[in-house]
């Protein structure tokens, strides 16, 4: 069961992190081997350059989600509650030394 979820997350994070030049080389040893003709190798690199795109939001997408639940379960404030924290505290001074 894991076999079907683990091949499938790892071919997505492999590609994720394809690179134009790598997708362009692939392209390029598929045509010379004659498994992709010249024309499709533009097309070839367009869609697979799309794949990669959308599987690198994914993975950051996951990533970020991971990441904040985390945070939320180490009970930790996120930068955005400590800058608006730390404005409070700067205001609070500024009222306390008018006063």
């Amino acid at each position: 069961m894991i076999e079907y979820i683990r091949k499938p997350m790892l071919m997505g994070l492999g590609l994720a992190f394809l690179t134009k030049d790598k997708i362009e080389e692939m392209a390029n040893d598929l045509a010379e081997k004659g498994d992709l003709s010249k024309k499709d190798v533009r097309a070839f690199v367009e869609d697979l350059s799309s794949r990669s795109e959308e599987a690198k939001k994914k993975v950051e997408q996951r990533v970020e989600k991971i990441v904040k639940k985390t945070l939320e379960k180490m009970n930790l404030v996120s930068r955005d509650e400590f800058l608006e924290l730390e404005e409070q505290v700067r205001r609070l001074k500024q009222d306390r030394a008018a006063h």
